[in-house]
Protein backbone atom coordinates (compact mmCIF):
# COMPACT_ATOMS: atom_id res chain seq x y z
CA UNK A 1 0.00 0.00 0.00
CA UNK A 2 1.52 3.31 -1.02
CA UNK A 3 2.00 5.77 1.79
CA UNK A 4 0.11 8.50 -0.11
CA UNK A 5 -3.07 6.39 -0.30
CA UNK A 6 -5.56 6.21 2.55
CA UNK A 7 -7.97 3.29 2.50
CA UNK A 8 -10.57 4.07 5.16
CA UNK A 9 -13.75 2.55 3.78
CA UNK A 10 -15.16 1.11 7.04
CA UNK A 11 -14.60 4.41 8.85
CA UNK A 12 -16.28 6.39 6.06
CA UNK A 13 -19.22 4.01 6.30
CA UNK A 14 -19.38 4.42 10.10
CA UNK A 15 -19.39 8.21 9.73
CA UNK A 16 -22.18 8.02 7.14
CA UNK A 17 -24.27 5.66 9.27
CA UNK A 18 -23.75 7.85 12.31
CA UNK A 19 -25.02 10.86 10.34
CA UNK A 20 -27.98 8.83 9.12
CA UNK A 21 -27.55 9.62 5.40
CA UNK A 22 -27.51 7.41 2.32
CA UNK A 23 -24.62 6.84 -0.05
CA UNK A 24 -26.43 8.97 -2.65
CA UNK A 25 -26.79 11.91 -0.25
CA UNK A 26 -23.16 11.76 0.86
CA UNK A 27 -21.95 11.40 -2.74
CA UNK A 28 -23.88 14.52 -3.74
CA UNK A 29 -22.38 16.45 -0.84
CA UNK A 30 -18.86 15.40 -1.85
CA UNK A 31 -19.38 15.94 -5.57
CA UNK A 32 -18.71 12.32 -6.57
CA UNK A 33 -20.87 9.51 -7.92
CA UNK A 34 -22.63 7.03 -5.58
CA UNK A 35 -20.79 4.18 -7.29
CA UNK A 36 -17.41 5.77 -6.57
CA UNK A 37 -18.39 6.27 -2.91
CA UNK A 38 -19.44 2.62 -2.81
CA UNK A 39 -15.99 1.62 -4.03
CA UNK A 40 -14.37 3.82 -1.35
CA UNK A 41 -16.45 2.19 1.40
CA UNK A 42 -15.43 -1.24 0.11
CA UNK A 43 -11.73 -0.21 0.21
CA UNK A 44 -11.45 -0.57 -3.55
CA UNK A 45 -10.63 3.11 -3.97
CA UNK A 46 -8.49 5.31 -1.69
CA UNK A 47 -9.53 8.58 -0.13
CA UNK A 48 -7.89 11.61 -1.73
CA UNK A 49 -6.77 14.67 0.19
CA UNK A 50 -9.50 16.69 -1.53
CA UNK A 51 -12.20 14.27 -0.40
CA UNK A 52 -10.90 14.25 3.16
CA UNK A 53 -11.02 18.05 3.29
CA UNK A 54 -14.51 18.08 1.78
CA UNK A 55 -15.77 15.57 4.35
CA UNK A 56 -14.22 17.51 7.22
CA UNK A 57 -15.85 20.73 5.99
CA UNK A 58 -19.27 19.36 5.00
CA UNK A 59 -19.87 17.04 7.97
CA UNK A 60 -17.74 18.64 10.71
CA UNK A 61 -15.52 15.57 10.99
CA UNK A 62 -12.14 15.52 12.71
CA UNK A 63 -9.61 14.56 10.03
CA UNK A 64 -7.83 12.31 12.53
CA UNK A 65 -11.05 10.29 12.82
CA UNK A 66 -10.44 8.94 9.32
CA UNK A 67 -7.01 7.73 10.39
CA UNK A 68 -8.34 6.06 13.56
CA UNK A 69 -6.34 3.77 15.81
CA UNK A 70 -5.36 1.21 13.21
CA UNK A 71 -1.65 1.92 13.52
CA UNK A 72 -1.53 0.94 17.17
CA UNK A 73 -3.79 -2.08 16.73
CA UNK A 74 -1.91 -3.27 13.64
CA UNK A 75 1.36 -3.07 15.55
CA UNK A 76 -0.06 -5.13 18.41
CA UNK A 77 -1.50 -7.65 15.96
CA UNK A 78 1.86 -7.90 14.21
CA UNK A 79 3.43 -8.85 17.54
CA UNK A 80 0.86 -11.64 17.88
CA UNK A 81 1.83 -13.10 14.51
CA UNK A 82 5.53 -12.74 15.32
CA UNK A 83 5.07 -15.44 17.96
CA UNK A 84 6.98 -18.61 16.96
CA UNK A 85 3.70 -20.52 17.01
CA UNK A 86 2.27 -18.29 14.26
CA UNK A 87 5.36 -17.13 12.39
CA UNK A 88 5.03 -17.68 8.66
CA UNK A 89 1.23 -17.60 8.70
CA UNK A 90 1.10 -14.04 7.30
CA UNK A 91 4.16 -13.15 5.18
CA UNK A 92 3.37 -9.44 4.81
CA UNK A 93 1.57 -6.71 6.70
CA UNK A 94 -1.14 -5.93 4.16
CA UNK A 95 -3.45 -8.68 5.38
CA UNK A 96 -3.09 -7.53 8.99
CA UNK A 97 -4.00 -3.99 7.96
CA UNK A 98 -7.09 -5.31 6.22
CA UNK A 99 -8.14 -7.23 9.33
CA UNK A 100 -7.78 -4.11 11.48
CA UNK A 101 -9.63 -1.98 8.93
CA UNK A 102 -12.55 -4.33 8.34
CA UNK A 103 -12.94 -5.91 11.78
CA UNK A 104 -11.43 -3.69 14.51
CA UNK A 105 -13.27 -5.48 17.34
CA UNK A 106 -12.09 -8.89 16.14
CA UNK A 107 -8.52 -7.58 15.88
CA UNK A 108 -8.63 -6.25 19.45
CA UNK A 109 -10.10 -9.56 20.61
CA UNK A 110 -7.17 -11.46 19.10
CA UNK A 111 -4.71 -9.11 20.81
CA UNK A 112 -6.43 -9.56 24.20
CA UNK A 113 -6.53 -13.33 23.82
CA UNK A 114 -2.82 -13.49 22.96
CA UNK A 115 -1.98 -11.17 25.85
CA UNK A 116 -3.88 -13.40 28.28
CA UNK A 117 -2.09 -16.45 26.85
CA UNK A 118 1.35 -14.87 27.38
CA UNK A 119 0.54 -13.74 30.92
CA UNK A 120 -0.76 -17.17 31.84
CA UNK A 121 2.41 -18.74 30.43
CA UNK A 122 4.53 -16.40 32.57
CA UNK A 123 2.58 -17.39 35.69
CA UNK A 124 3.07 -21.07 34.97
CA UNK A 125 6.76 -20.42 34.43
CA UNK A 126 7.01 -18.72 37.83
CA UNK A 127 5.19 -21.62 39.46
CA UNK A 128 7.48 -24.14 37.80
CA UNK A 129 10.49 -22.19 39.08
CA UNK A 130 9.19 -22.29 42.64
CA UNK A 131 8.48 -26.01 42.48
CA UNK A 132 12.01 -26.63 41.21
CA UNK A 133 13.66 -24.95 44.20
CA UNK A 134 14.64 -27.73 46.57
CA UNK A 135 13.93 -27.04 50.22
CA UNK A 136 11.49 -24.22 49.54
CA UNK A 137 7.72 -24.11 50.09
CA UNK A 138 6.23 -24.82 46.67
CA UNK A 139 3.09 -22.79 47.35
CA UNK A 140 2.67 -19.81 45.04
CA UNK A 141 2.74 -16.63 47.04
CA UNK A 142 -0.31 -14.40 46.54
CA UNK A 143 1.98 -11.38 46.37
CA UNK A 144 3.32 -12.69 43.06
CA UNK A 145 -0.06 -12.23 41.38
CA UNK A 146 -0.42 -8.90 39.53
CA UNK A 147 -3.77 -8.11 41.17
CA UNK A 148 -2.26 -8.47 44.63
CA UNK A 149 0.73 -6.35 43.67
CA UNK A 150 -1.59 -3.56 42.58
CA UNK A 151 -3.64 -3.89 45.76
CA UNK A 152 -0.55 -3.70 47.94
CA UNK A 153 0.62 -0.55 46.16
CA UNK A 154 -2.74 1.22 46.37
CA UNK A 155 -3.57 0.19 49.94
CA UNK A 156 -0.21 1.24 51.36
CA UNK A 157 -0.32 4.79 49.93
CA UNK A 158 -2.78 7.69 50.32
CA UNK A 159 -5.82 7.26 48.10
CA UNK A 160 -5.21 10.62 46.45
CA UNK A 161 -3.85 11.37 42.97
CA UNK A 162 -3.41 15.12 42.71
CA UNK A 163 -2.92 15.35 38.93
CA UNK A 164 -5.96 13.20 38.20
CA UNK A 165 -8.11 15.22 40.61
CA UNK A 166 -7.04 18.54 39.09
CA UNK A 167 -7.65 17.30 35.54
CA UNK A 168 -11.02 15.85 36.55
CA UNK A 169 -12.13 19.18 38.02
CA UNK A 170 -11.12 20.98 34.84
CA UNK A 171 -12.88 18.39 32.69
CA UNK A 172 -16.06 18.62 34.79
CA UNK A 173 -16.09 22.40 34.38
CA UNK A 174 -15.21 22.21 30.67
CA UNK A 175 -18.16 20.00 29.75
CA UNK A 176 -20.57 22.15 31.78
CA UNK A 177 -21.75 19.24 33.91
CA UNK A 178 -23.37 21.23 36.74
CA UNK A 179 -26.20 19.05 38.11
CA UNK A 180 -26.56 16.77 35.07
CA UNK A 181 -23.23 14.97 34.84
CA UNK A 182 -24.71 12.05 32.89
CA UNK A 183 -26.23 14.30 30.23
CA UNK A 184 -23.03 16.34 29.88
CA UNK A 185 -20.92 13.20 29.45
CA UNK A 186 -23.28 11.79 26.82
CA UNK A 187 -23.13 15.07 24.87
CA UNK A 188 -19.33 15.25 25.12
CA UNK A 189 -18.78 11.67 24.00
CA UNK A 190 -21.05 12.16 21.00
CA UNK A 191 -20.01 15.64 19.92
CA UNK A 192 -16.26 15.28 20.49
CA UNK A 193 -15.67 11.63 19.65
CA UNK A 194 -18.76 10.38 17.82
CA UNK A 195 -19.50 7.84 20.58
CA UNK A 196 -23.17 7.14 21.21
CA UNK A 197 -24.20 5.69 24.59
CA UNK A 198 -26.84 2.96 24.60
CA UNK A 199 -28.30 0.75 27.35
CA UNK A 200 -28.67 -2.91 26.39
CA UNK A 201 -31.05 -5.48 27.93
CA UNK A 202 -29.78 -8.44 29.91
CA UNK A 203 -30.20 -10.96 27.10
CA UNK A 204 -28.05 -8.84 24.75
CA UNK A 205 -25.19 -8.30 27.24
CA UNK A 206 -25.62 -10.88 30.03
CA UNK A 207 -22.08 -10.88 31.46
CA UNK A 208 -20.73 -7.36 30.92
CA UNK A 209 -21.21 -4.04 32.65
CA UNK A 210 -19.84 -1.96 29.80
CA UNK A 211 -18.58 -2.56 26.27
CA UNK A 212 -17.22 -0.09 23.73
CA UNK A 213 -17.75 -1.15 20.11
CA UNK A 214 -15.05 0.45 17.97
CA UNK A 215 -16.79 -0.48 14.74
CA UNK A 216 -20.13 1.22 15.40
CA UNK A 217 -18.69 3.86 17.78
CA UNK A 218 -21.21 2.95 20.47
CA UNK A 219 -20.75 2.54 24.23
CA UNK A 220 -23.09 -0.14 25.59
CA UNK A 221 -24.14 -0.17 29.25
CA UNK A 222 -25.97 -3.02 30.98
CA UNK A 223 -29.50 -2.47 32.20
CA UNK A 224 -28.47 -4.50 35.28
CA UNK A 225 -26.71 -1.39 36.60
CA UNK A 226 -28.37 1.24 38.75
CA UNK A 227 -28.26 4.79 37.30
CA UNK A 228 -25.32 5.80 39.51
CA UNK A 229 -23.34 2.75 38.37
CA UNK A 230 -24.17 3.46 34.72
CA UNK A 231 -22.89 6.99 35.31
CA UNK A 232 -19.58 5.69 36.70
CA UNK A 233 -19.09 3.37 33.72
CA UNK A 234 -19.77 6.23 31.31
CA UNK A 235 -17.46 8.56 33.24
CA UNK A 236 -14.75 5.90 33.28
CA UNK A 237 -14.90 5.56 29.49
CA UNK A 238 -14.70 9.35 29.11
CA UNK A 239 -11.76 9.60 31.54
CA UNK A 240 -9.78 7.02 29.58
CA UNK A 241 -9.96 9.48 26.69
CA UNK A 242 -9.85 12.91 28.34
CA UNK A 243 -7.49 12.06 31.24
CA UNK A 244 -5.32 9.53 29.42
CA UNK A 245 -2.01 11.30 30.12
CA UNK A 246 -2.72 11.88 33.83
CA UNK A 247 -3.77 8.27 34.36
CA UNK A 248 -0.70 7.01 32.48
CA UNK A 249 1.62 9.14 34.62
CA UNK A 250 -0.03 7.90 37.84
CA UNK A 251 0.36 4.29 36.72
CA UNK A 252 4.06 4.84 36.01
CA UNK A 253 4.58 6.33 39.46
CA UNK A 254 3.34 3.11 41.04
CA UNK A 255 6.43 1.32 39.61
CA UNK A 256 4.68 -1.99 38.96
CA UNK A 257 6.61 -5.03 37.77
CA UNK A 258 4.53 -6.32 34.84
CA UNK A 259 2.33 -5.25 31.97
CA UNK A 260 -0.65 -7.06 33.47
CA UNK A 261 -0.24 -5.21 36.77
CA UNK A 262 -0.05 -1.89 34.92
CA UNK A 263 -3.27 -2.64 33.04
CA UNK A 264 -5.04 -3.51 36.30
CA UNK A 265 -3.75 -0.29 37.85
CA UNK A 266 -4.93 1.71 34.82
CA UNK A 267 -8.42 0.29 35.29
CA UNK A 268 -8.42 1.15 39.02
CA UNK A 269 -7.17 4.68 38.39
CA UNK A 270 -9.77 5.19 35.65
CA UNK A 271 -12.42 4.31 38.24
CA UNK A 272 -10.80 6.83 40.60
CA UNK A 273 -10.91 9.45 37.84
CA UNK A 274 -14.58 8.68 37.15
CA UNK A 275 -15.50 9.41 40.77
CA UNK A 276 -13.42 12.60 40.63
CA UNK A 277 -15.49 13.76 37.64
CA UNK A 278 -18.79 12.79 39.29
CA UNK A 279 -17.78 14.49 42.58
CA UNK A 280 -15.23 17.29 41.83
CA UNK A 281 -12.75 17.69 44.68
CA UNK A 282 -13.47 21.26 45.82
CA UNK A 283 -17.24 20.97 45.53
CA UNK A 284 -17.35 17.60 47.26
CA UNK A 285 -15.03 18.64 50.12
CA UNK A 286 -17.13 21.75 50.79
CA UNK A 287 -20.33 19.70 50.82
CA UNK A 288 -18.77 17.05 53.07
CA UNK A 289 -17.77 19.66 55.65
CA UNK A 290 -21.15 21.42 55.53
CA UNK A 291 -23.03 18.15 56.07
CA UNK A 292 -20.53 16.95 58.68
CA UNK A 293 -19.63 14.02 56.44
CA UNK A 294 -23.17 12.66 56.33
CA UNK A 295 -22.87 9.99 53.65
CA UNK A 296 -26.62 9.73 53.09
CA UNK A 297 -26.91 13.44 52.32
CA UNK A 298 -23.84 13.36 50.09
CA UNK A 299 -25.35 10.46 48.14
CA UNK A 300 -28.50 12.45 47.47
CA UNK A 301 -26.70 15.69 46.65
CA UNK A 302 -24.33 14.18 44.08
CA UNK A 303 -26.71 11.40 42.92
CA UNK A 304 -24.21 8.69 43.72
CA UNK A 305 -24.26 5.46 45.72
CA UNK A 306 -23.16 4.96 49.32
CA UNK A 307 -20.06 3.12 48.11
CA UNK A 308 -19.14 5.88 45.65
CA UNK A 309 -19.52 8.67 48.22
CA UNK A 310 -17.59 6.70 50.86
CA UNK A 311 -14.77 5.94 48.43
CA UNK A 312 -14.56 9.63 47.54
CA UNK A 313 -14.27 10.51 51.24
CA UNK A 314 -11.02 8.54 51.44
CA UNK A 315 -9.43 10.68 48.70
CA UNK A 316 -9.72 14.11 50.37
CA UNK A 317 -6.00 14.53 51.01
CA UNK A 318 -5.05 17.57 48.92
CA UNK A 319 -2.30 19.54 50.72
CA UNK A 320 -3.78 22.68 52.25
CA UNK A 321 -7.34 21.54 51.49
CA UNK A 322 -8.00 18.17 53.08
CA UNK A 323 -10.82 16.49 54.95
CA UNK A 324 -10.92 13.93 57.73
CA UNK A 325 -8.57 11.04 56.83
CA UNK A 326 -11.15 8.27 56.40
CA UNK A 327 -10.29 4.72 55.43
CA UNK A 328 -12.52 1.93 54.15
CA UNK A 329 -12.70 -1.82 53.66
CA UNK A 330 -15.13 -3.86 51.55
CA UNK A 331 -15.85 -7.54 52.25
CA UNK A 332 -18.32 -10.15 51.04
CA UNK A 333 -20.58 -12.33 53.19
CA UNK A 334 -17.90 -15.04 53.40
CA UNK A 335 -15.40 -12.55 54.83
CA UNK A 336 -13.31 -12.26 51.68
CA UNK A 337 -11.59 -8.91 51.48
CA UNK A 338 -12.49 -7.10 48.25
CA UNK A 339 -10.51 -3.88 48.68
CA UNK A 340 -9.03 -1.47 51.21
CA UNK A 341 -8.13 2.20 50.87
CA UNK A 342 -7.35 5.19 53.05
CA UNK A 343 -6.60 8.88 52.95
CA UNK A 344 -3.28 8.03 54.58
CA UNK A 345 -3.16 4.44 53.41
CA UNK A 346 -5.15 1.67 55.08
CA UNK A 347 -4.09 1.43 58.79
CA UNK A 348 -3.34 -2.27 58.62
CA UNK A 349 -0.94 -2.40 61.56
CA UNK A 350 -3.18 -0.42 63.93
CA UNK A 351 -6.64 -1.53 62.77
CA UNK A 352 -6.25 -4.73 60.78
CA UNK A 353 -9.87 -5.18 59.79
CA UNK A 354 -10.10 -8.95 60.33
CA UNK A 355 -11.66 -8.98 63.80
CA UNK A 356 -15.10 -10.73 63.79
CA UNK A 357 -16.39 -8.13 66.27
CA UNK A 358 -16.28 -5.30 63.70
CA UNK A 359 -19.72 -4.08 62.68
CA UNK A 360 -19.03 -4.71 58.99
CA UNK A 361 -19.49 -8.43 59.66
CA UNK A 362 -22.82 -7.79 61.38
CA UNK A 363 -24.07 -5.53 58.59
CA UNK A 364 -25.30 -8.47 56.49
CA UNK A 365 -27.89 -9.25 59.19
CA UNK A 366 -29.31 -5.69 58.88
CA UNK A 367 -29.09 -4.80 55.16
CA UNK A 368 -29.38 -1.15 54.26
CA UNK A 369 -28.83 0.14 57.81
CA UNK A 370 -25.83 2.21 58.87
CA UNK A 371 -24.19 0.71 61.96
CA UNK A 372 -21.88 2.93 64.04
CA UNK A 373 -19.36 1.75 66.67
CA UNK A 374 -16.43 2.99 68.69
CA UNK A 375 -13.63 0.44 68.46
CA UNK A 376 -10.75 0.11 70.95
CA UNK A 377 -7.63 -1.69 69.72
CA UNK A 378 -5.08 -3.47 71.95
CA UNK A 379 -2.36 -0.88 71.31
CA UNK A 380 -4.53 1.96 72.62
CA UNK A 381 -5.76 3.28 69.28
CA UNK A 382 -9.47 4.14 69.08
CA UNK A 383 -11.52 4.39 65.90
CA UNK A 384 -15.09 5.22 64.96
CA UNK A 385 -16.48 2.90 62.30
CA UNK A 386 -19.69 2.83 60.30
CA UNK A 387 -20.78 -0.12 58.19
CA UNK A 388 -23.51 -0.74 55.63
CA UNK A 389 -24.36 -3.36 53.03
CA UNK A 390 -24.00 -2.42 49.36
CA UNK A 391 -26.35 -3.09 46.47
CA UNK A 392 -24.83 -5.27 43.77
CA UNK A 393 -25.96 -5.46 40.15
CA UNK A 394 -29.70 -5.88 39.61
CA UNK A 395 -30.39 -9.61 39.51
CA UNK A 396 -33.11 -11.59 37.85
CA UNK A 397 -35.33 -14.11 39.63
CA UNK A 398 -33.34 -17.07 40.91
CA UNK A 399 -29.90 -15.48 40.40
CA UNK A 400 -27.44 -15.41 43.27
CA UNK A 401 -25.19 -12.37 43.21
CA UNK A 402 -22.33 -11.47 45.49
CA UNK A 403 -23.42 -9.16 48.29
CA UNK A 404 -20.81 -7.00 49.97
CA UNK A 405 -20.58 -4.66 52.95
CA UNK A 406 -18.48 -1.55 53.44
CA UNK A 407 -16.71 -0.37 56.57
CA UNK A 408 -15.72 3.30 56.79
CA UNK A 409 -13.58 4.48 59.68
CA UNK A 410 -11.55 7.34 61.10
CA UNK A 411 -9.59 8.18 64.23
CA UNK A 412 -12.00 8.65 67.14
CA UNK A 413 -10.36 11.98 68.00
CA UNK A 414 -11.79 13.42 64.76
CA UNK A 415 -15.27 11.90 65.08
CA UNK A 416 -16.68 15.05 66.72
CA UNK A 417 -16.56 16.70 63.28
CA UNK A 418 -19.01 14.13 61.90
CA UNK A 419 -22.72 13.45 62.33
CA UNK A 420 -21.81 9.99 63.65
CA UNK A 421 -20.20 11.27 66.86
CA UNK A 422 -23.34 10.97 69.01
CA UNK A 423 -24.09 7.41 67.91
CA UNK A 424 -20.46 6.43 68.46
CA UNK A 425 -20.38 7.68 72.05
CA UNK A 426 -23.77 6.28 73.01
CA UNK A 427 -22.57 2.74 73.71
CA UNK A 428 -19.60 0.94 75.22
CA UNK A 429 -16.62 0.61 72.86
CA UNK A 430 -16.04 -2.63 71.03
CA UNK A 431 -12.86 -4.33 72.26
CA UNK A 432 -11.44 -5.55 68.97
CA UNK A 433 -8.10 -6.74 67.63
CA UNK A 434 -6.24 -6.54 64.37
CA UNK A 435 -6.66 -10.31 63.76
CA UNK A 436 -7.32 -13.35 65.95
CA UNK A 437 -3.85 -14.78 65.35
CA UNK A 438 -2.28 -11.60 66.74
CA UNK A 439 -4.83 -10.73 69.43
CA UNK A 440 -4.23 -11.61 73.10
CA UNK A 441 -7.60 -10.55 74.54
CA UNK A 442 -8.62 -13.36 76.96
CA UNK A 443 -12.09 -14.89 77.05
CA UNK A 444 -13.13 -13.52 73.66
CA UNK A 445 -16.42 -15.12 72.58
CA UNK A 446 -15.79 -14.15 68.95
CA UNK A 447 -12.31 -15.65 68.68
CA UNK A 448 -11.92 -17.71 65.48
CA UNK A 449 -8.25 -18.74 65.76
CA UNK A 450 -5.66 -19.35 68.43
CA UNK A 451 -3.05 -16.63 68.96
CA UNK A 452 0.44 -17.39 67.71
CA UNK A 453 2.00 -15.43 70.59
CA UNK A 454 0.66 -17.57 73.47
CA UNK A 455 0.62 -21.32 74.22
CA UNK A 456 -2.83 -22.89 74.43
CA UNK A 457 -4.13 -23.83 77.90
CA UNK A 458 -4.38 -27.59 78.09
CA UNK A 459 -5.79 -28.00 81.62
CA UNK A 460 -8.24 -30.93 81.53
CA UNK A 461 -9.96 -29.69 84.69
CA UNK A 462 -10.74 -26.18 83.42
CA UNK A 463 -12.57 -24.98 80.29
CA UNK A 464 -12.78 -21.33 79.36
CA UNK A 465 -15.39 -19.44 77.39
CA UNK A 466 -13.30 -19.53 74.22
CA UNK A 467 -12.52 -22.73 72.34
CA UNK A 468 -9.00 -21.36 71.97
CA UNK A 469 -8.00 -20.84 75.62
CA UNK A 470 -4.43 -19.75 76.08
CA UNK A 471 -2.12 -19.20 79.03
Amino acid sequence: MAESKIFAGPRVRRVRNRLGITQTNMAEGLGISPSYLNLIERNQRPLTVQLILKMASAYKIDIEELQGETGSTAGELRQVFNDPLLSGEIPAGEELAEVVQLAPNAAQGMVKLYRAYREQAERLSDLAGLLAQAGHDPALSGARLPMDEVRDRLESRPNHFAEIDAAAEAFHAGIGANEDVAGALRDWLRSQHGIVVRTLPVHAMPNLRRRYDRHSMRLFLSERLYPHDQLREMAQEACQIALHDEITEAVEQLALSSGEARRIARFELARYAALAVMMPYGEFLAAAKRTRYDLSILCARFRVSFEQAATRLTSLSRPGSSGIPFFLMEIDIAGNRIRRAGAEGFPLAAFGGQCPKLNVYQAFAMPGQVLVDTVDMPGGARFVTLARTLEGPISGFGERVRRTALLVGCDAALAAETVYATAATGADPVLAGTACRLCERPGCLARAEAPVTRPLGLDEMVAGMSVFDFQ
